[in-house]
């Protein structure tokens, strides 16, 4: 009599970490839209909570969905510091975001061999014969389970989030169908297929997103991918800085998507059953971990690094001011920091009025002291301070084309309002005052602003029908020159744009 004897499938429990978005964010920040976490943050306790969460897991992976460049120590570094941040902290993939292109693909494509991790993106290609610009896909084993890790970026992250003389030469395929074509030749060597994508909605800069509904600008991208694509696990997504508290899974494919709010302050948890017979992978569950720097260590290696990185530019540690309190950003509303750049900007042009988009204001400066790299890092462009004079009636016009919140609400100095988002655009603007003087329709204005902005880009096309006045110094500079001067700041009071519909 013969005896048959069953074969069980081996399932393994693995968990799968992500983060998205860090951006360079070296130190915590303020938190201080939660009151049970005092820091939030950076790098260095990131690293910590990894190593932490990783020795609990019995075999873990770790991905980023992009923009690991940006900002000073970045920049002076042509980004090989973020590439050895996350060679130090153990990431197994991570996918190319748009700021990882700030100093032009060619200087990328030479720093990316620095990685100890592949480096994916699999729907940028070069123009002249469509060769990948990056490594399209990776295959990484442990403990016996093998996941096919593809990376894409958005159309629209590729064209408008990028300067195009950074990308001049490239070119860029639709992510999901170049998406199903990894994951078609892949799919029957793994266990698990895993997509890292940066795309979405641009994000809004603003630190506390994750507590302002009105900011936060979704998934969208992600999710219809997970809709579409097939034999497809997880999904886990950038660039929008959307968060999910637990990950979404799709009613019709079963994809899992998941996000961090990004900067670092957040490390994405998924846990997994993974049948290595059959293929197949099922969520346990979900959930974002805080990175709440006061209660942990700063871990050595990647602080290490950072500290190397100073050393070698000591100019950037340099104290150079103190601030009297937290000066963070508000995407659709009135800012603290947007009233201080814009005063600073409006002093050094000497100009009636000054005007900075809040998308161009990239960090929140901590209570206490003020580095060079502080405020290099708060508007860390090429544009330079540009002076238009503009008439009382065209003022209104660049009012009302802010309040449309193309690139959040645009922040000013010297100006006093009150406007009505409910009503249509074109007419929210309700009072209007230029240094205690209601406005006059015929007289000229002196407006501060930004170089790309005075030549009518980002939309501001008012400018362009003005009267150039001058041309200066860098933004930046003037930025480090006005907070020399005044050594202890004062952060501006709010109430120079009032929404009477709030």
């Amino acid at each position: 009599m013969s005896q048959s004897f069953a074969v069980s499938a081996e399932v393994k429990e693995i968990t799968l970490l992500h983060t998205n978005d860090i951006e360079s964010v070296y130190e915590p920040v303020d938190a201080f839209w939660n009151p049970d976490i005092t820091r939030i943050g950076g790098i260095p306790y990131l690293a910590t909570l990894i190593h932490e969460t990783r020795a609990k897991e019995d075999t873990s992976f770790l991905f980023d969905a992009g923009d690991i460049f940006t900002g000073s120590l970045s920049k002076k570094t042509q980004g090989k510091l973020a590439f050895d941040l996350y060679s130090a902290m153990g990431y197994d993939a991570i996918t190319l975001g748009n700021h990882e292109f700030e100093y032009g693909w060619k200087t990328l494509k030479g720093v990316m061999p620095r990685a100890a991790y592949p480096v994916l993106n699999a729907n940028i290609k070069f123009e002249q014969n469509d060769a990948p610009f990056a490594q399209p896909y990776t295959i990484v084993e442990k403990d016996g389970v093998r996941i096919g890790v593809v990376g894409v970026m958005g159309i629209d992250a590729f064209y408008n989030t990028m300067w195009k003389g950074n990308r001049k030469g490239l070119t860029i395929g639709d992510p999901t169908e170049v998406t199903q074509y990894w994951v078609d030749k892949i799919h029957d060597d793994v266990d698990m297929v895993v997509v890292l994508t940066h795309q979405n909605k641009t994000a809004p800069m603003q630190t506390d997103k994750e507590a302002d509904p009105e900011v936060q600008r979704g998934f969208d991208e992600d999710y219809v991918m997970a809709g579409k694509l097939k034999n497809v696990d997880v999904i886990f997504g950038g660039h929008s800085d959307h968060g999910l508290w637990e990950p979404v899974v799709h009613p019709e494919t079963g994809t899992v998507v998941g996000l961090t709010f990004g900067q670092g302050k957040y490390l994405g948890y998924t846990k997994f059953e993974v049948d290595t017979d059959k293929n197949t992978a099922k969520l346990v569950e979900g959930k974002l971990i805080p990175v709440e720097s006061d209660k942990l260590k700063r871990d050595e290696k990647t602080g290490q690094l950072i500290d190397d990185a100073r050393t070698a530019y000591p100019e950037l540690s340099a104290q150079i001011a103190t601030i009297n309190e937290t000066a963070f950003r508000r995407y659709y509303r009135e800012s603290n920091i947007g009233n201080l750049v814009a005063d600073m900007m409006r002093d050094a042009g000497n100009a009636d009025i000054a005007m900075m988009s809040s998308g161009s204001i990239r960090v929140d400066l901590n209570q206490g002291p003020v580095t060079l790299e502080n405020v290099m890092n708060v508007f860390p462009f090429t544009d330079k301070l540009a002076v238009v004079s503009i008439s009382g009636k065209q003022v209104k016009e660049l009012l009302e084309y802010s309040y449309t919140l193309p690139y959040g609400l645009a922040q000013f100095s010297g100006i006093e309002a009150t406007y009505e988002s409910r009503k249509p655009a074109g007419e929210r603007l309700l009072t209007l005052h230029i240094n205690g003087k209601k406005v006059d329709d015929a007289k000229q204005y002196s407006v501060a602003t930004y170089s790309y902005a005075a030549s009518g880009g980002d939309g501001y096309h008012v400018f362009a029908k003005g009267t150039p006045v001058s041309q200066g110094k860098l933004v930046m500079d003037v930025l480090i020159d006005q907070f020399k001067a005044r050594k202890a700041v004062t952060v501006p009071a709010l109430g120079r744009q009032v929404d009477v519909a709030r």
